[in-house]
């Protein structure tokens, strides 16, 4: 492990991207050394727009603020690490790998990550490793938010749906502070907009008076995890209004009449009581919505992890099918996709051990420890971790590590050694996400959608490597694709890409084998061709052959003839690339139903529906009598990448907020510590007294309580949530963790 070295300055404004959220907007560096000494956005980014927040004029604190390790490590019996050269390290996981397949099954290698919020290539590549072992399940942080309104999308429009908040009349926000998260590109910027326009609504559905409530005309705090019954509510008061578009659902949905029955009989009166709305505002509410030109809604962490998400992934969903706000401008719009992100499928296919459902293909991260921690003989035996850091942000971090621990081979492929990368027997030490090429397939915009490759800023530091060579190192030491296939290929390559698509063809009709592991073989013939380098971006060739096949009109309208011309644009634009324009009537083309028409009737969420008016709607008890919302966004707080905490300007340690009544009542007050204990467990955290909260409603920020070098060990600053959070609290339907509602007791330190 080291801290970085330096070349010598330079003056140049280098084009990347942040990596800290979804919308990776662009960013110009200007370097000092190693360092960034400046950072700015990029005007002329194609997505963007020179648009950046403050999290993103922080990224030094990503590039130097930690401590790297610089070369690989092999855990010893007794526990400690031993530096070891990657000829070792690669040669032993090989062998350990090809062990546990030939042993137990390659299906009982688990590979969890793929890259966070800007470094995906890497995960391209692992599919390759994966398909050589014959390992068949994964999860990622995605299992953590995402899955259960991915299994919604793909019974209802086939996958994902963005809002066109720029244009819409009514833009709802569920569980969704955009100020503090994004996701909606130049968000803040939108937001400010939205709300000077006065023919125009914002309306937030949230606990919490959060930043973008401030600006909302419609404040629905609702109690914490009633959600589902606002929600249903709403929904009720449009079909018992007939404030619906019933032109929309004649023509272009199936089901309605089914789902408008179980909505004609909700007590409206009784939900708003349970979810503390006065039923006159739920019902005025309704009447905007149901009465505008245009509604877009975006859902986010604030309702996905917590009580009945994917329930409420479906009634947000179905707030605008039944008011027609599907393919029209400020409505809601299927997309294009450089690569999907997950599986959009309505099969539902079950884990080895607990039998926990794969939405998207991913095994719930609940799940995880349980597939382990067993003496089932189709437990996992080993995981490959890749940038990311489960110990610490999956549910109850203890079961966890002891999952780990009973593992027989645990690699972790990462830029620092991590909570997670302490339980591993070989840590891999990768460049970070400013040192090599890379990329993020978080593509998710209508009807521009736009890919951004990036050029390395800085040079890797020595001994360290980008993901997509460690995994290609790995597969030629298990010898996964015969040389003579590579020589042929190579040869094919230096003749053009035309040649090397025929050649590539007819050697995957011989061997239908090597289409899983074609990125390892576009990395190793048509990645040396590549140039400045850019050898990872190989498996993007292929991406563009795809994006060819499946959009070839919003592909031409982005001024690409073909794959080749959009590959190369790609490989040119270093302030990315749009690469499918799409029009609003092309909506219809991305519905996988064979008659065009979405099916509305989802029969185990009207179950569910059905349910709810006999369904808890409090999990707080006399001795947990908190709601603890573990995970909030502030101004401050950000991913566990950034491993050094001298970032913040404020909230330093990443304050408990609590309601004042609650702290008067406590007897606390701001600057005190009190001592928050769930089930699970128990920590300290500095109090920040704020009416923001509900009374019964507390907060800790993400991305704190890191165990960060120092010179006499560890430190942690701050409190590490998932020490508090239990693996038992789920969603029901896709498992899914209550990382925002959480029972404590709170009480003076």
């Amino acid at each position: 492990m080291t801290t970085p070295t330096t070349p010598p300055a330079t003056e140049a404004w280098h084009k990347t991207a942040c990596i800290l959220c979804e919308n990776n907007c662009g960013l110009l560096i200007q370097l000092d050394d190693r360092r960034f000494a400046k950072i700015r956005g990029d005007k002329d980014h194609v997505a963007s727009a020179g648009y950046t927040c403050n999290k993103a004029l922080r990224l030094d604190h990503y590039q130097n603020g930690g401590t790297r390790l610089t070369t690989p490590l092999r855990r010893e019996p007794d526990g400690s690490f031993t530096e070891i050269d990657w000829d070792t390290a690669i040669s032993e996981v090989a062998a350990r790998l090809t062990k546990v397949k030939n042993s137990y099954g390659g299906d009982k290698i688990f590979y969890y990550g793929g890259g966070g919020q800007g470094n995906h290539l890497g995960g391209a590549y692992s599919t390759a490793l994966r398909r050589a072992l014959g390992s068949r399940y994964r999860s990622s942080a995605l299992a953590q938010e995402k899955t259960g309104e991915g299994w919604v999308d793909a019974h209802l429009t086939g996958g994902h749906t963005t809002g066109d908040f720029e244009h819409a009349e009514v833009s709802i926000f569920l569980g969704k502070n955009p100020w503090q998260s994004h996701g909606v590109p130049r968000a803040r910027t939108v937001l400010q907009q939205i709300a000077k326009d006065p023919a125009r609504t914002m309306i937030v559905i949230d606990p919490v008076r959060t930043e973008t409530a401030d600006l909302a005309d419609i404040h629905l705090q609702v109690r914490p995890g009633t959600d589902a019954w606002c929600m249903a509510a709403l929904l009720a008061v449009l079909v018992q209004n007939d404030l619906l578009d019933r032109t929309f659902l004649t023509d272009h949905t199936t089901g309605s009449d089914t789902v408008l029955a179980d909505l004609a009989h909700i007590d409206v009166a009784a939900y708003a009581e349970i979810c503390g709305i006065p039923e006159h505002l739920l019902r005025s509410t309704a009447h905007r919505i149901g009465t505008a030109a245009s509604v877009a809604t975006y859902e986010d962490l604030g309702v996905q992890q917590s009580p009945n998400s994917t329930l409420i992934s479906y009634l947000n969903k179905l707030l605008w099918l039944l008011t027609g706000n599907f393919a029209k401008p400020g409505g809601m719009q299927p997309h294009s996709w450089m690569a999907p992100l997950a599986g959009y499928s309505r099969q539902i296919k079950r884990s080895p051990v607990t039998g926990a459902p794969l939405f998207g293909g991913m095994l719930p991260c609940n799940s995880i420890a349980e597939e382990i921690r067993t003496d089932h003989p189709d437990r996992f035996r080993a995981m490959i971790i890749e940038s990311a850091n489960p110990a610490h942000s999956l549910a109850d971090s203890a079961a966890f590590r002891d999952a780990l621990d009973a593992l027989d081979l645990v690699i972790v492929i990462d830029v620092a050694l991590t909570e997670t990368a302490r339980h591993a027997d070989y840590v891999l030490p990768a460049a970070s996400q400013f040192e090599k090429w890379e990329a993020t397939f978080f593509n998710l915009e209508f009807p521009h959608n736009t890919f951004h490759l990036r050029v390395p800023v800085l040079d890797p530091l020595p001994g360290t490597l980008p993901e997509p060579e460690i995994y290609a190192r790995l597969l030629r030491e298990l010898g996964a694709v015969g040389r003579g296939k590579l020589r042929l290929l190579r040869a094919a390559a230096r003749l053009g890409r035309r040649p090397y698509a025929w050649t590539f063809a007819a050697l995957l009709a011989i061997d239908k084998s090597l289409g899983g592991l074609a990125p390892y073989v576009l990395y190793e013939t048509l990645g040396p061709t590549l140039p400045n380098g850019a050898r990872s971006a190989a498996v993007l060739w292929a991406l563009a052959q795809r994006v060819a096949k499946v959009y070839p009109t919003a592909l031409r309208r982005a001024g690409h003839r073909d794959a080749d011309a959009l590959f190369d644009a790609i490989l040119t634009s270093r302030s990315g690339v749009t690469f499918t324009i799409d029009d609003y009537t092309d909506a219809w083309d991305y519905l996988p139903h064979s008659d065009k028409r979405i099916p509305l009737a989802i029969p185990e969420l009207l179950h569910a529906l059905r349910e709810l008016a006999a369904t808890p709607a409090t999990h707080t008890t006399a001795e947990f009598p908190f709601v603890l919302a573990a995970g909030e966004r502030r101004s401050f707080t950000a991913n566990t990448i950034f491993r050094d905490n001298t970032w913040r300007r404020r909230d330093p340690e990443g304050a408990l907020r609590l309601n004042p009544d609650d702290a008067t009542r406590l007897g606390l007050t701001t600057g005190d510590r009190a001592r928050i204990t769930t089930r699970r467990g128990s920590a300290i955290a500095a109090v920040d007294i704020t009416d923001r909260m509900q009374p019964g409603h507390a907060s800790l920020p993400n991305g704190l309580g890191l165990d960060l070098p120092t010179d006499n060990g560890t430190q942690r600053v701050g409190v590490a949530a998932n020490e508090l959070t239990d693996l038992t609290w789920r969603d029901a339907i896709a498992g899914t963790p209550w990382h925002k509602h959480v029972p404590a007791r709170i009480e003076p330190a």
